[in-house]
């Protein structure tokens, strides 16, 4: 799961390089928290606008998630 936020957050800034991906232990309720981390100049590239690429982005791995009975969330910090 980590290696598709990766890949999904490097095709869409100018500086993969910078893209790091944290991951919090599973939670109360059974949810997987991992925290998107890029260059301060490409938020807006992983946001888009009215936050649209975000929501896509969550999409997609919740889709990925649910094919391992898994819960996930993104945060995009």
């Amino acid at each position: 799961m980590q290696e598709l936020l990766i890949t999904l957050a490097q095709g869409l800034v100018e500086d993969p390089t910078a893209v790091t991906v944290t991951v919090d232990d599973v939670n109360e309720e059974g949810i997987v928290v991992y925290h998107l981390h890029v260059a301060e100049g490409d938020m807006g590239r992983v946001i888009g606008k009215q936050g649209r690429i975000a929501k896509a982005i969550r999409t997609v791995m919740r889709a990925a998630a649910s094919r391992n009975d898994q819960k996930v969330a993104v945060e995009i910090d």
